[in-house]
Formats: structure tokens, sequence, C-alpha cells
């Protein structure tokens, strides 16, 4: 553990000790006691937990409002991820705007990773053979962008904010906020040596307590602890639900003959049907390495529909045949994204807290854009805080009132290029289905801008898992055998993602009902309610039962990872055992790259994501 910490971060080093000496009387015990356990606490200024975009802009951005009012902060970045930009995957292409506010001579530093400006963009509408341009709307011209991979952008950013002196502690997973006064007061890692019993193993040592005047999450789409927030202090009242897409990226290295860097290509229609939501892309990257990918609304009916499979068939198309010919697949990924817009963004604050980048869901669906706004949310919450916390008021006992932030966030450039964005997606949500959309959506773009008196709502007040119709009210999809190596099975491509979890670990993708046992507002929760948690054997029955018997095992499709299985059981068909219908669940956790599709989707809503040991997870490096 100690290899992880900077060096010169003493306390950090110190807490760190605390943590190892208690472990080793805690190892005298069998099983693991989560109400009876003393962890180490560290004392921090703000706390950002997760290392991304949004969360690294936001460090950067305080040291620097360090530098400039000479007030000293001690700031914390926590990523589960191995390292910094290693669970980041997207696109994608990047509107620099934030990135010039940030740092405005980010192009002058050496080893910056924006190298490729973007080229020529267009439009084309796929069917099965064949292909044909289309105009695409204002929002998505690229000049000024950059084709890049995010997670290489990640990194270089947690380079600069290291410098300035922000403490960023990979492999640090967190996995519960820490209440008290009515408020947030920081974060608490995951304990670490559990077998899958909840037993400590000669390894184990208990989770940590960095408690923080400010914390700032910042964990991408559908975190674990921003919907805990989200749900404690009601922060989606009066918003619409969120809704979601599904990317399932490759990059390939291509026939230099083929490469176009610079060019990117959007696709609408086929594979998809006419009343699923979604699109696929083609950007043409420097060293002749090319990011494709498709994007599937996760509003979609039909419960045979897998987002992977649909990728690997979109690359039997002659466009996509004659681009890969020669060419080698170097890497594979997925991720949920947020689509709502600006009608499902929550309220971005708490008490002690707020809600940055994804976590918040700031993505302009129109651009197929997110990272400008991410970061410059974090910026502005950057702002917040450290005025919040240097205020005369300030006071060192009561969770810090961040409500500025959601005043700049208002008053911000992310609000206006949401604002005239917000009625795209919803329009999607019609009878005429994807062509009413496109049509709408055509209108908006080139003739009225946003500039409506009307805003759409999302879903009908329906989240994307609602959406879901019964396997007998639709037709199972025939998809085509792979053809390797242009397609291939998806343990194939998860080998790409470089994805590892230790084995024996308690599994965290739980299968349960949600209870009050998480607390509202104002109520002190019960001490580590998840970890205590212990699966019922009849959830699992009743998610089996439905899920197979109804849905036709819509996870064994959906999940990008191969997480989930719906086997043959013939030992537990008795009241008793987790099986129904000749089948039950497994749960392979050590596949999963932390997409939260099965968060989002599963019909139930029974599965709850949760963190696992921190440095687990996919490797990502160049997506």
């Amino acid at each position: 553990m100690l290899a992880r910490i900077p060096k010169g971060c003493r306390r950090a080093h110190h807490a760190l000790n605390a943590r190892r000496i208690h472990a080793t009387a805690l190892r005298r015990r069998e099983a693991f006691d989560p109400n009876n356990v003393e962890r180490a606490q560290d004392d921090v200024d703000v706390c950002i937990v997760g290392g991304g975009p949004a969360g690294i802009s936001a460090a950067i951005r305080l040291k620097q409002l360090e530098q400039e009012k000479g007030k000293e902060l001690r700031v914390v970045v926590l990523e589960k991820g191995g390292e910094a930009g290693s669970h980041i995957l997207s696109g994608a292409v990047i509107e620099p705007r934030a990135l010039n506010e940030l740092l405005p001579d980010w192009q002058s530093r050496d080893g910056h990773p924006l190298t490729q400006p973007a080229g020529e963009s267009s439009m084309r509408w796929f069917t099965e053979r064949w292909s044909v341009p289309i105009p695409h709307p204002p929002q998505m011209a690229n000049h000024g962008n950059y084709i890049v991979s995010l997670s290489r952008v990640t990194a270089w950013l947690a380079s600069i904010a290291e410098e300035l002196g922000v403490e960023i502690y990979p492999g640090f997973a967190g996995a519960g906020l820490v209440y008290g006064d009515g408020g947030v007061l920081g974060v608490r890692t995951n304990e670490v040596g559990l077998d899958r019993e909840f037993r400590m193993k000669d390894s184990f040592e208990p989770g940590m307590e960095f408690r923080a005047k400010v914390t700032l999450l910042a964990e991408g789409c559908h975190g674990s602890l921003s919907k805990e927030a989200i749900r404690r202090f009601g922060l989606r009242e009066g918003r619409d639900p969120q809704t979601y897409g599904m990317g399932v990226k490759e990059v390939w290295r291509v026939d230099p003959s083929k490469h176009r860097p610079g060019e990117i290509v959007h696709t609408m229609g086929w594979p998809l049907d006419w009343k699923t939501y979604g699109g696929g892309w083609v950007y043409h990257m420097d060293e002749e390495l090319v990011s494709l990918g498709l994007v599937v609304g996760l509003d979609y009916a039909n419960p045979y529909l897998s987002p992977y499979r649909e990728l690997q068939r979109m690359k039997h198309h002659p466009y996509f045949r004659d681009l890969l010919s020669g060419a080698t697949r170097i890497a594979y990924g997925g991720r949920t994204l947020n689509e709502g817009g600006l009608q499902s963004v929550p309220k971005l604050h708490f008490p002690g807290g707020a809600l940055i980048g994804c976590s918040a869901g700031f993505v302009n669906v129109a651009k197929i854009k997110g990272t400008h706004n991410a970061m410059k949310s974090g910026m502005l919450a950057a702002e917040a805080a450290f005025d919040a916390i240097h205020a005369p008021e300030a006071d060192a006992d009561t969770p810090t009132d961040m409500s500025a932030y959601e005043t700049k966030f208002r008053d911000s450039w992310i609000y206006s290029d949401l604002h005239e964005v917000r009625n795209l997606r919803p329009s999607f949500h019609t009878p005429l289905g994807v062509w009413g959309g496109v049509a709408y959506s055509g209108v908006d773009s080139l003739l009225l801008k946003g500039r409506t008196p009307w805003t759409f709502r999302n879903t009908s007040g329906l989240g994307d898992a609602a959406r879901t119709r019964r396997a007998s009210e639709c037709t199972p999809i025939a998809y085509p055998p792979f053809e390797a190596p242009l397609s291939t099975d998806l343990l194939t491509s998860l080998a790409l993602t470089g994805t590892n979890h230790a084995e024996d670990q308690p599994v965290h993708l739980r299968v349960r009902r949600y209870t009050q046992q998480d607390g509202v507002a104002g109520e002190e929760p019960s001490v580590e309610a998840e970890e205590a948690f212990t699966e019922d054997t009849a959830v699992r029955r009743e998610h089996v039962r439905v899920n197979v018997g109804e849905y036709a095992g819509l996870l064994g499709r959906a999940c990008p990872a191969q997480v989930y299985e719906y086997v043959d059981d013939e030992a537990s068909q008795g009241s008793d055992g987790e099986g129904w219908g000749g089948k039950k669940l497994v749960i392979n956790s050590q596949n999963c790259i932390h997409c939260k599709l099965c968060d989002i989707k599963v019909p139930t809503q029974d599965i709850t994501w949760t963190v696992p040991e921190g440095g687990g997870g996919p490797k990502y490096t160049v997506t």
C-alpha cells in the first residue's frame, strides 16, 4: 500500500501505518465485522473521488487558487484505478475550451497528448449494404477540436496536478460517504484483503476515512457514491430521471494507405433498428490508429439486443470491411454515458460537497461531447469550494455550504451549452421513433437553436430499465457469426481491456432489493450498511424468475464483459434454492470493466454496483 503514496505525503503515510497496525490486531478474528472497526483517519481540505477529467481539473484549479491567494489547501484525489487514466474511456473528440481556460499554455508544454487536430467531419446513414452522406447538425462541427485518447489526456493532467502539490492516490476506492451534522464530512475507502465470504485474509487492511471540509464526487457516469448522495439528499427531486447510453469501443492500427489523420465520421441507422436510439463513430487518430465504436441508448425496448454484438455486426458493413482490411485491433472497452441533458441534471450540491463531471451528467448529446463541460464543472466547483472554505463564516464543525457552485453553473457556458440542445435527445421518444427524432433535431439545430418556449421531458418520467419490454412482446435478434479478426467473441475482446480483479474477494455486484437501510437526509446511516448486507437466496431466485422468465436473461446479452450468465441449474429447484425454472445466476465479477450498465438496465432494478478492491478493473491506455 505504501508504494501508492507520493513522496512527501507524510500525513497519509502515517495514516496508512495506523491502518496497518490496526489491521494486525483484526486478523485474529475469523470474520469481518464492519460495525466494530477502527479506521485510520486523515484530515484534508478537499477530497475528490475520481481521477478523471473533472476531478483532476478541480484539483488543478484548487492549487492554482492556492498560489494566487496565498492560502494553503490540502487536496487529495482518490482514484479506484491502478493509475490515473486506467479507467477512462471515451470516443473521443474534445473541445479544448475548458483546457484553454485551465492551462492557457498547454500547447507549449512538453508531452501533451493533444497532437491530432480534428479535420474533415461528416455524417452517414447506413443500411446493411450501403451508406449515404447526410447533413450533420452545426453543433457537430469540429474545427479547432482534437481527436484524443482520453485515458492519455487524463494521465497527462494528473502529472500536472501532482507537480502542483495535489496528492493522487491510485488504487484507493471510495466505498462510502462519512456523514455527520446533516451532511457529508468525507469519504471512506473500502477494506482490502477480505475473501468472498467477508473473512479476513492475512493481507487484510481496513479502509481509511478521509475527513474533508469539501467532498467532490467525480466518479463519472452513475457513480456509486454519487447515486448514494442523490438518493440521500433528494438531489433529483423536480428533475427528470437520467437516461443513458452504452458505448462500446475498439481501437485499430490500420494500413497506412487507409489512414486519414483527423477525419471524423458519425453514423446513424443500421445496425440498429428504427426504434432504437444510437449511432456509430470512426475517428482517425494519430500514429495510424482509428477509434471506432457504437453508442446504444439504454432506453431500448428489445431484451434480445446486445450492444457488443451490434458493434461486431456493424463491422461487417462494406465500409468497415474495407477500412479494417489488414488492420490490427489493439484495444476494446465499454462505458455508459449520460444522455439526459439539462432536464436530468440533478441539484448539484449537498451539505459538505458537490457533484461534478459525469456524476452530474453534462454530456452535450448533439455535440457527442462532454469532456469540456466536465472539466469546466470541476473548475467551477473548485472556485466555490475555495471561497467557502476560506469564508469568514466557515465553521469547522458544520458541513460546508457549496450552494455557490450551483449559481456558478447556471451563469456558466455549460448551462448555455446544454440549454440550446435540451430538446434533441427527448425528441426521439415519439411514436415516430428515430425518424421523428431526426426530423425534429434537424429543425431545432438548424433553425430554432433551442430558442423554444417548450422543454421536452425525458422518458415520460420513466428510467431506462422501465422502458424494456418483455421478451414475449419482442422478436429475437439473429446476429451473424463472428469472422475473426474482423469480429470476435466477447472474451477475446475482453482480453484487450487488461481487466483484472482478485478473484478471492467479495463480489462487488450485489443482488438486493433497495431498503431504507441507506438512510435519508438528516439521518445517520447504519454503519457500513453496504458491507453488512448479506445476499438473500429468495432475492436471487426472484431475480432469475423475472429476468429469465420475462426478459429472456437480458443481462447475459447486454453486459459488455460477460459478467452475467444464466446457467443450467438442476440442484436448486426447491423453494429454498436460488435458481428458478432450471436456471440460476452466475456473476463473473472478475470480468467487470466498471461500465455500470447492469445497475442501470436490469429490469428488476435489484443489482447494486459497488466498488471492488482498489486497483482492480480495466487498464485502459489508448482509449
